[in-house]
């Protein structure tokens, strides 16, 4: 009863609020989730998973990101999945990924749920922190599925500790036709929170791609930061274009309160 009423306040709220650049001041939002994609990724220097010359482009999907691919060529996944470990080193978190981690310094209640599977995040500060789609550090037991954090290449003879005898490790990766990760704490939030933000995510890939209509149907401003119009931009109620570097820090310093 009590999360209807809410919902219902929220949603009258809603209702008396024009769209567009609506400036947001410090203690209006306490439950924020921020969703984020390639693009806040891309502007570090990360190739994704369409670009033209990136890692993607000579492989078929079907070659390095299913199940069945790693069963039947373990040697190439991981081959696959070394080199984009190897991009990490080279790139570093940017300013977007700086104000967020900010972001959950000021405001406690706010989760970061990201598609991508680099480390920037972490690197930029931040902990409250779901990557349902895996991540490259990582590595885990096809057994146990317990996880192990990923020190150098990993071959297809690359062993578990955990097992007696030994498992196969494979990526710690979502891979086509498998469960996104955290989806249950996902849902929590999104049922809870008050304002909800996607980055540079391009609304093709669900479940993902649904999360804004979960938390607007909760009562929750909605706000989309893309370079262009995504699939699902006309399911939020303000829109900001732009580069996520540019455009994430200004949000961030109107929401808790900087100027």
């Amino acid at each position: 009863m009590e999360r209807s009423f809410r919902g219902l306040r929220h949603r009258e709220r809603q209702s008396n609020r024009r769209k567009g650049n609506v400036k947001v001041s410090h203690g209006r939002y306490s439950e924020i989730v921020v969703l984020t994609g390639a693009g806040i990724s891309a502007e570090s220097g990360i190739r994704t998973f369409r670009d033209q010359g990136g890692l993607w482009e000579s492989h078929r999907l079907e070659d390095v990101a299913t199940p069945e691919a790693f069963h039947r060529d373990p040697a190439l996944v991981q081959r696959f999945y070394n080199e984009r470990r190897a991009q990490l080193p080279l790139v570093k978190p940017n300013p977007a990924h700086l104000a967020l981690a900010e972001l959950e310094k000021a405001i406690p209640g706010t989760l970061i749920v990201t598609q991508n599977i680099d480390d920037l995040h972490e690197r930029a500060g931040s902990h409250h922190l779901i990557h349902m789609h895996g991540e490259l550090t990582k590595a885990r037991c096809v057994k146990t599925g317990q996880l192990f954090r990923v020190t150098e290449p990993l071959t297809e003879h690359s062993l578990c500790t955990c097992c007696v005898p030994a498992s196969v490790l494979r990526p710690h990766v979502v891979w086509f036709g498998e469960m996104p990760l955290g989806m249950d704490r996902i849902f929590q939030a999104l049922a809870q929170c008050d304002l909800f933000i996607a980055i540079g995510t391009s609304g093709q890939v669900y479940p993902a791609a649904g999360f804004v209509d979960e938390a607007v149907a909760q009562g929750a401003h909605s706000i989309e930061i893309n370079a262009d119009s995504s699939h699902v931009s006309h399911r939020f109620h303000e829109h900001r274009r732009g580069m996520a570097a540019v455009e994430v820090p200004k949000l961030v310093a109107e929401l808790i309160g900087r100027r």
